[in-house]
């Protein structure tokens, strides 16, 4: 049976309110949640953007939630520094803890003053952090001079179980190429066919474990509503990839957005005003094969996030349990 997650948006809300939703999540029903570790919101207006990790400790600490993070060690972030925090999580969770590893972006890697690597480039290089990071949490020393370099690190205080290391990707090409090394699979979307590819593509070629869908989703009172939450919240949403991975800076991503249409913002959010639709929507979204899908309400605002999770609490989630 299909789980539902929560996704908590670092970029467009506070830390201290992002963790009393995801307590509120929890209360509603909903199975487990995730976040995203992000230096920068995608445009100004969003105006937040907490550090992840140290919020995750907080997070597991409140809920009994499993919980998910993606992020791109390489640049920003060192590998043997992801690995620590990751061991750390892990074993005060256990059993609670998921990482997914990425590219990156340039909005969130670019602040190192290093230049920013193409896609190739930046693919070899998680691949050589994902080496490093298993490495790491298996309990070895571990030296490395590639793209990344490592000098004699060892990570002391280590979890039973290494926590999952799960592969983001956008692509059926990357799905497929992660497929080798990753615990699982997160993507992103909102159109069954596109999101059944991925999965084909990512079992395809041997991927193991759950596989996860985020998705972005409006739900408010009614449809014009709900456009406007999309236009004022998640305008970012129609810069896809691969143009937003090269994009340095906030400013710059808004004026790609623009004012979009309502048709752009459609195909990347469920708009919704009834609970129905919108149930019907992930429902074909579940069909697909997902195994969790991590719900992302794009409405920033404490009344949008709440009126969100108690309406899937009350009325959509039971509906899908039971038709499953």
């Amino acid at each position: 049976m299909t789980g539902y997650g929560y996704h908590s948006s670092h970029e467009q809300i506070a830390p201290s309110r992002l963790l009393q939703h995801a307590v509120r999540a929890q209360e509603a029903g909903f199975d487990s949640a995730m976040c995203s570790d992000h230096l920068a919101p995608w445009v100004p207006e969003q105006g937040h953007s907490g550090y992840a990790f140290s919020w995750l400790g907080a997070a597991l600490q409140a809920t009994n939630l499993p919980f998910g993070v993606v992020t791109a060690p390489g640049q920003r972030t060192h590998p043997v520094t992801t690995a620590q925090a990751m061991a750390t999580l892990a074993e005060m969770h256990p059993g609670r803890f998921w990482a997914a590893l990425g590219s990156g972006e340039a909005l969130n890697e670019h602040v190192t003053g290093d230049a920013w690597p193409d896609k190739e480039t930046r693919e070899r290089r998680l691949r050589e952090c994902v080496d490093v990071i298993r490495a790491l949490l298996a309990g070895e020393e571990v030296t490395h001079h590639g793209l990344v370099r490592v000098d004699r690190a060892r990570v002391w205080s280590l979890p039973a179980e290494p926590p999952p290391i799960v592969a983001a990707a956008v692509s059926v090409e990357s799905a497929a190429e992660h497929a080798a090394w990753a615990d699982g699979l997160i993507t992103v979307g909102t159109d069954p066919r596109a999101a059944r590819e991925v999965i084909d593509a990512y079992r395809g070629a041997g991927g193991r474990g759950p596989v996860r869908l985020q998705v972005h989703l409006a739900l408010a009172a009614d449809e014009a509503e709900a456009l406007a939450m999309a236009r004022r919240d998640w305008r970012n949403g129609t810069v896809g990839a691969p143009d937003c991975w090269d994009i340095a800076m906030p400013d710059e991503l808004a004026r790609r957005a623009g004012d979009p249409t309502d048709e752009q913002l459609r195909a990347g959010i469920i708009i919704a005003s009834d609970p129905s639709i919108l149930r019907d929507r992930l429902a074909e979204l579940a069909d697909a094969g997902f195994d969790d899908l991590m719900l992302h309400q794009v409405g920033a605002s404490a009344e949008e996030q709440e009126a969100f999770i108690d309406t899937f609490g009350e009325r959509i989630l039971p509906e899908l349990r039971s038709a499953s």
